[in-house]
């Protein structure tokens, strides 16, 4: 029997959605045109919230343990003083990590392998139709062409997407008229290990001339990137193209030699290059992020100006929006609906992105360090969508659950976090209860019936509280009271799988707003 999704693309995005999926009950089916994952580490930043994703999928550690923390850049301007910027996260569960799209892949797939999914290499997709009786997909890999019947396609297989191209949705944009070069280089110099380095003459009307070094895990190696030379760069300018080209000539050790040497102050030797490409950048945006059954995510949606690492990070953030609202409906938990809200969701998202990476690139080196957490994707929210009630206030339905901690659980030795307390699968209500905790194992019990094992009930109490903890209900102390000036100590909050805020209110009405919310918003069954 065929699986019910066909994921195409093995890259970070494809990967994280298969997992994701995996994590959720459903199983998909991973395939990938190339016959192997590339070697290179293209992508490198990881954000501080695509890591609280990581946590939450379980392999945060891993990717941790991949790579470096990127603590900041060192700013090479014309006519003034080296300036070391440093971002001080340490207000957030996680900072800023620098880790090769090969590990990253790595990681991923072994962590499918865990639910005994492997992505199928060498195999391409050749025809993608939809009638009414469903999908139609022909293959071609290694043992020949098969015909599949998948109830849903995802298409993560980047800019050049065969799913998105199949299935019509417009790519809408324009591209850069210039070409860039990017190179896996060992550099000589006094740069403290985890400084990037931005070396930046800015233009009045043209990208900044620069040359730009992103540390990488093994000690003294960069992945370095410039403008590219007038002999390399392609005869019409940047065409239509994006992303790495692999039909191409790379750089040479001695081009990207050339850029440091006039851009850096202090002589700074390349060398070992392992690896070296010319990139082009386009902007662009898909008209839609669905056609009827079939969906696409990351690349495939959207591409924009590498500018703060945020090409990746927003697609594994599609995917891990997407999987729970896939899985629920696939296991027929939730009504079709609720697929909508991923391209209501995240499209905005992408828009905002492309918007932001456009000007940072184009005006670099003009301004100051900026927001400090402009590039961390905490701040990313889906307030006003479908699914997050209009609201407002410091935090409110559709933003992202800030993490906690001094917890206390009775009968445990230890402090927990609230980021470890929402792991799992479902919803979790948090609940904050200054007596008694009666009426929250009513309402347990009451969801619980509804939609067994769907609804977590958390019960919030204040330090020297009753620390009863009834069926159905857990009970957490808010020791230091930072559950209370986060949350507030009278509005209960619902959290959606993917751990962003979905309903908030009163407690005294959450019997009957919640299971209101989770019908008609959500679409539960």
């Amino acid at each position: 029997m065929d699986a019910p999704v066909l994921i195409v693309g093995a890259g970070p995005v494809g990967l994280a959605l298969a997992a994701e999926l995996a994590r959720h009950g459903v199983r998909a089916r991973i395939i990938d045109k190339l016959p192997a994952p590339s070697p290179y580490c293209r992508a490198i930043g990881v954000t501080p919230r695509s890591l609280e994703l990581f946590e939450d999928m379980g392999v945060a550690r891993e990717m941790i343990d991949a790579g470096l923390w990127i603590e900041g850049m060192r700013m090479l301007l014309p006519g003034q003083p080296p300036r070391d910027l440093r971002r001080d996260l340490s207000d957030l569960p996680y900072a800023a990590l620098g880790v090769p799209q090969n590990e990253t892949e790595r990681v991923l797939t072994a962590h499918l392998a865990q639910f005994g999914v492997t992505p199928e290499r060498g195999v391409t997709l050749l025809d993608l139709a939809e009638s009414e009786s469903g999908l139609k997909v022909v293959l071609e890999g290694p043992d020949g062409r098969e015909t599949v019947f998948p109830r849903f396609v995802v298409g993560c297989d980047g800019a050049h997407s065969a799913v998105r191209k199949a299935v019509g949705i417009a790519f809408e944009g324009e591209a850069w008229p210039y070409d860039f070069m990017l190179g896996d280089v060992s550099i000589a110099w006094d740069v403290p290990r985890g400084l990037a380095v931005f070396a930046v003459h800015p233009m009045d009307d043209a990208p900044p001339d620069l040359f730009v070094a992103v540390p990488l895990p093994e000690r003294g190696r960069y992945r370095v990137s410039a403008m590219a030379p007038a002999h390399l760069a392609s005869p019409a300018g940047g065409g239509t193209g994006h992303g790495i080209q692999e039909d191409r000539a790379g750089a040479g050790l001695a081009d990207l030699q050339a850029v440091a040497d006039r851009l850096l102050p202090e002589p700074a030797p390349l060398s070992d290059m392992r690896w070296s490409s010319i990139f082009r950048i386009s902007m662009r945006l898909a008209a839609r992020y669905r056609a009827g059954a079939v969906f696409i995510a990351g690349d495939a949606c959207h591409i924009h100006p590498p500018t703060g690492g945020q090409g990746m990070n927003t697609g594994v953030q599609d995917a891990y929006n997407l999987a729970w609202k896939l899985a629920l409906v696939v296991k027929g938990a939730a009504e079709p609906g609720l697929l909508d809200s991923y391209e209501a969701e995240r499209r905005p998202i992408a828009e905002a992105v492309i918007a932001r990476t456009t000007e940072e690139s184009l005006n670099f080196g003009k301004r100051g360090a900026g927001d400090r957490l402009a590039d961390t994707q905490i701040r990313v929210t889906y307030r006003g969508g479908p699914l997050s009630p209009a609201a407002e206030g410091a935090l409110c339905a559709g933003d992202r659950v800030p993490d906690v901690q001094g917890l206390r659980r009775h009968g445990l030795g230890f402090d927990v976090r609230l980021f470890d307390v929402l792991k799992g699968t479902g919803f979790v209500l948090l609940v904050p209860v200054r007596e008694t905790t009666a009426a929250v194992e009513a309402l347990a019990g009451d969801l619980h019936r509804r939609w067994p094992h769907q609804i977590r009930v958390v019960a919030v109490v204040s330090d020297g509280a009753p620390e009863d903890e009834p069926p159905g209900v857990e009970v957490l102390i808010d020791t230091t009271g930072a559950f209370g000036k986060a949350f507030g100590d009278a509005q209960a909050w619902l959290v959606r799988p993917d751990n962003y805020l979905g309903w908030s209110g009163p407690a005294a009405d959450a019997a009957t707003s919640v299971p209101h919310y989770l019908r008609e918003a959500i679409g539960l069954i």
